[in-house]
Parts: C-alpha cells; structure tokens; sequence
C-alpha cells in the first residue's frame, strides 16, 4: 500500500485543520478542507491561511490535481474558488451537497439563480468512487450524519474524516443541523471505524480538552476505538443516540455559521453581486434559536 506524505494546516479562529496531502511517488497532490480567513465583523475576506498553503504547494513544486471538502463547513469560509484560480485543480464534495443546496437555498432565498444540482463543483462523488494523486488511489466513503453529504476520503493509510471524528478525548460531531441524524452518525463512525487498525485518521478540527496543552490532527483507528470517549467499542447505537441527542441540545450555533453556509454550498464563491456591484452575505433572522448554553459558542462539536 502506498501512503501518502501529508502537511497540515492550522487555523486557530475556527479550529480548522486544512491539509496537502501527497502522492509519495511525486508531485500530484490535493488540498483537503481549506480555509478562507472572514472578519464577521467588518464583513471582510483575508487569504493569509490560503497562502500559507500556496507557498508549501509552490515552494515543493507540487501539482494540484484536486481541491477536496469533506463536507459543506458551518464554521469556516472555504478558500477552494480561491485556491482553484491560484492553483488548478478540480473541485469535488459529496453527491448529496444537493440535498444541503436544496435546504439552505431556501434560507437564504438564494432565488432561482442559485442552482441545487451541484454543478458549482467538478465532481460529486458517492460511496465507493475512485480517483487518484498521481499514481495514489484513494476511495471515497459516505459517512452522513453530521451533515448529509459528509465524505470520508481514503488515500492508502490515511483517512480524512472532516467532522465525523474529533480526538478521542473529545468525541465526535454534533447532529443537529439541517439533515444531520445521530443514529446515521453512529452508523457512519462504525464504518470508519472498521478499517485497519493502523489506518491514519485526520481530523478537521480540534478545540483541546482542559489539561492537553496542544491542538492535535491526527490520531488511529486503534485508539479511537478504544478510547472515544462517545463512540469507543462497547458503546451502542442507543446508547450514543441519548448521549448526542442531549449533548446537542446544549450548544450554539457556530459563529460563523451564516456566512460559511452561503460560500461554501457554491464551493467556495461568493453570492453574486448586486445591482450596485457589491456582495452581500444575508443574515436570516430567527432561523437558527441560540440555546442557552454559551460556553460552547461556535463550536461545531
């Protein structure tokens, strides 16, 4: 088995982990769960974090052959439109992007301009796809439940879970947003779960528990198995349906949610521009109710 060479990227703000992640025979690559850096409040963009990750692709004379998201994020911009114009490469999330697209379109009132088909991307993949870095094949697998299109990406040891999985001190991702489902979570986290024991596991995020001193990214199936602290073996599926049902009812949305959702489910582009040439990012009133619990504000656990 190949096994790729992988860089990481961090974005403390959001608690991102973005990565480059390399065939070890030469220089095709993919960039994994990028990062657009936003100011909510002055509404402005910075692409220091985008970057950072054109420098190492640039600096290594790599050749970006796909920029991938493991889902559509609630809780960071992508910077993928960004990184495709600098860059190349072609851009490919989850077939059921369109079931996300076809909800939130309504909520923005994106109108009929805004297309529900997915077509804003190059690929949508499904369960069992196939694609390839350089000589590296990788697979896809669907594991919804924290969103419906979420993606596992399988690249020889490695498997990239986007917010399936958080450290094993941590746990795992909230189901409470429109079509997440903590049953189908569960079901999803045991497929995972079920590859070799050795297998690599990169997480999108980490917020470190009280009494670890450092952010982490990555982690094994092994030790998540035996020690997550949700979903370790011996843990049921109703067992942990309770236990993520109650826990999401204590958290906030994320901080970032409303704008991230907007660019994101058009891969990573902006709404379009107005009748006087500016963009506008729209703030639904009353559609997401913030739960009393403020400790866990913009969180997306």
């Amino acid at each position: 088995m190949s096994n790729p060479k992988v860089q990481h990227f961090f974005d403390e703000p959001t608690n991102t982990f973005s990565y480059v992640v390399r065939d070890p025979a030469g220089e095709a690559c993919v960039i994994l769960d990028s990062v657009l850096d936003f100011d909510y409040a002055a509404g402005a963009t910075d692409a220091r974090s985008a970057d950072a990750v054109i420098e190492y692709v640039r600096s290594n004379n790599l050749k970006v052959e796909w920029i991938l998201e493991t889902h559509v994020h609630a809780d960071h911009l992508s910077a993928a439109a960004y990184l495709h114009e600098k860059l190349g490469g072609k851009t490919g999330i989850g077939a059921h992007i369109r079931d996300v697209q076809e909800v939130f379109g309504k909520v923005f009132n994106a109108g009929v301009d805004f297309v529900r088909d997915g077509s804003q991307f190059d690929r949508l993949f499904h369960d069992g796809d196939t694609f390839t870095i350089g000589d590296l094949e990788c697979r896809v697998m669907h594991t919804p439940g924290h969103t419906p299109a979420c993606l596992t990406y399988i690249m020889g040891d490695a498997a990239f879970v986007g917010d399936t999985l958080f450290m094993p001190d941590f746990g795992t991702a909230r189901c409470d947003f429109p079509g997440g489902d903590a049953r189908v979570l569960y079901q999803s986290i045991r497929k995972v779960l079920s590859l070799p024991a050795e297998t690599r596991i990169f997480l999108c995020h980490d917020y470190k528990t009280p009494g670890r001193d450092e952010y982490a990214h990555q982690t094994t199936v092994a030790k998540q198995r035996e020690a997550n602290v949700h979903v370790h073996d011996g843990i049921s599926e109703d067992e942990f349906v309770q236990m993520r049902t109650e826990r999401d009812a204590t958290l906030d949305m994320p901080r970032l949610i409303l704008p991230s959702v907007q660019v994101n489910m058009r891969a990573g582009d902006m709404p379009p521009a107005e009748d006087n040439g500016r963009v506008y990012l729209k703030i639904p009133v009353n559609v997401f109710r913030d739960s009393a619990s403020g400790d866990h504000y913009g969180h997306d656990r």
